[in-house]
């Protein structure tokens, strides 16, 4: 997990002092309007929402508790409104891309992940790609019923998380205040890493905020924290946590390093 620093730096601080959006049981019609509102924040990328663009209906049905958060989701991400967006301005790739952000929290973690879900838009269309995220055992482990999706990758300390995916998501998010059609990014932002299986160098949200990636100058010096894996030729299967200070020339390589040998990056800060 990022520093409390170097989370407001990077503009995720919002998600690293905020608790995932949850209706919980005899919710109040307060907590159900804020999980609306989370929803549409998450899966339409941050933008504005006009009042004329809002789901009636589904909203409706959820304040009835007729529909589970799960089904308001995907009534926004099936919807026409959803499609408009993302799916007629971009290129398919881009298109699934913004699908895991929106969807599953996190960006893409390699190339596998992209071909499936392309030739799933492919070959069975709009309504079964995302239902493929919806549907998955990792939406049902992550968010459940009624739980609004939220940036996971940020936060670089769940079961099974890949460390390359901090790096991943925070090329496709672009700072708290914009949005993701706000980005005027048409082509897909990750196919070159993907493609290659390398870590996304670690960029900064908002250029006019901070002076460069990870709000530093390639004479700056960064610590990284790392839980190694065990090695094999010793009689003591013991994970070890150790610390890195890495230039900022080096971080990008010793990331990919780190990602190679199973080693996972739990802290990235600015010494």
């Amino acid at each position: 997990m990022a520093s409390l620093q170097e989370a407001g730096r990077l503009g995720i601080k919002p998600f690293e002092e905020s608790e995932p959006v949850e209706l919980c049981p005899n919710w109040t019609q307060d907590e159900v309007q804020a999980v609306i509102s989370a929803a549409y924040r998450q899966v339409l990328g941050n933008e504005h929402l006009m009042e004329s663009e809002r789901l009636v209906g589904p909203e409706s049905l959820l304040m009835q508790g007729v529909i589970s958060v799960r089904d308001f989701v995907r009534a926004l991400a099936v919807s026409e409104l959803y499609r408009k967006k993302f799916l007629y301005p971009n290129f398919h790739v881009r298109f699934i891309e913004l699908n895991y952000k929106h969807l599953l929290g996190r960006a893409p973690y390699d190339q596998t992940e992209i071909a499936y879900h392309l030739d799933l838009f492919v070959s069975q269309g709009y309504e079964a790609e995302i239902n493929s995220y919806l549907n998955s055992v990792e939406y049902q482990q992550s968010f459940g019923d009624n739980i609004v999706p939220y940036h996971r990758d940020f936060q670089v300390d769940r079961p099974g998380q890949r460390a390359i995916g901090f790096s991943r998501l925070l090329h496709l998010y672009r700072g708290y205040a914009n949005s993701d059609r706000a980005q005027g990014q048409k082509k897909p932002r990750l196919t070159w890493e993907v493609a290659r299986n390398l870590a996304t160098p670690i960029a900064a949200p908002d250029p006019s905020a901070l002076s460069g990636p990870l709000g530093g100058s390639r004479g700056d010096v960064y610590r990284l924290r790392v839980v190694r894996s065990p090695s094999p030729n010793l009689p003591i299967m013991r994970q070890s946590t150790t610390e890195l200070l890495v230039s900022y020339d080096q971080l990008t390589t010793k990331l990919q390093q780190l990602s190679r040998s199973g080693s996972k990056v739990i802290g990235v800060s600015a010494v």
